[in-house]
């Protein structure tokens, strides 16, 4: 039996009864954990605010275009949402729809965006997509609407692909900690991907939230980004 149907034989009796719990369909968790979102975002930028003029200063210095780079991704429930990072590749060579994606050495990625990506300091202004909504610090990570894998969208070739849409896209998850990050090269690791998103989603718990925060941290040192 492949990975796919042994993912869907395991999850299948009791995917209807997690629907049900943790934050998903229940309202006071919910709550809690957007306040959280919004009190340790703002914290957050105002701990990262002069990182943050650094990073938009050497952008500007190395090459011509906006420092903030906003892309159409997934999120709550599948609505278009923006998202916002630091811009990494030559302004003139940006993927706006994000069907190409980023691979080793390549080539639309400056030398500053090269380290950003590498540290994953590029992410830094998506704590203004958590504090006004739009994201979580914590969840699946929102893919853009135009993600290929081998020139198929990778949600009509990757099961229970929309089941991950059931709550905010985050800035880090469990896959990310996982070591499940960067490029998807091919449906097995997109679905692998996909799996860990589902089970974070369903088996939620806030102590899960601060485990995944911590370990975020020592992420950036670990390979997998392009």
């Amino acid at each position: 039996m492949s990975d796919q149907a042994n993912y869907v034989a395991a999850t299948s009796k009791n995917h209807s009864a997690a629907r049900r719990i943790g934050f998903v369909g229940n309202p006071a968790t919910s709550i809690s954990k957007r306040m959280f979102d919004k009190v340790a975002a703002a914290a957050l930028l105002v701990v990262s605010a002069q990182l943050l003029v650094l990073i938009a200063i050497a952008i500007r210095i190395e090459s011509r275009g906006p420092v903030l780079f906003r892309q159409e991704r997934f999120g709550l429930d599948g609505a278009t949402i923006k998202l916002t990072k630091f811009r990494t590749m030559y302004h003139h060579m940006a993927d706006a729809n994000g069907r190409q994606q980023a691979t080793h050495c390549d080539s639309r990625v400056t030398r500053v965006g090269r380290f950003l990506r590498r540290t994953t300091l590029d992410e830094l202004p998506q704590f203004w997509d958590v504090l006004v909504g739009r994201m979580s610090l914590v969840g699946p990570r929102p893919h853009p609407m135009g993600m290929t894998i081998n020139d198929e969208l990778a949600s009509d070739v990757i099961l229970r692909y929309k089941d991950r849409l059931r709550t905010r896209p985050g800035i880090t998850g469990l896959a990310q900690i996982r070591g499940n990050r960067g490029p998807v090269p091919d449906v097995q690791t997109g679905q692998r991907r996909i799996n860990l998103d589902n089970e974070y989603i369903e088996t939620w718990t806030f102590m899960t939230d601060i485990k995944i925060l911590l370990k975020t941290v020592v992420v950036p040192f670990q390979k997998g980004c392009y």
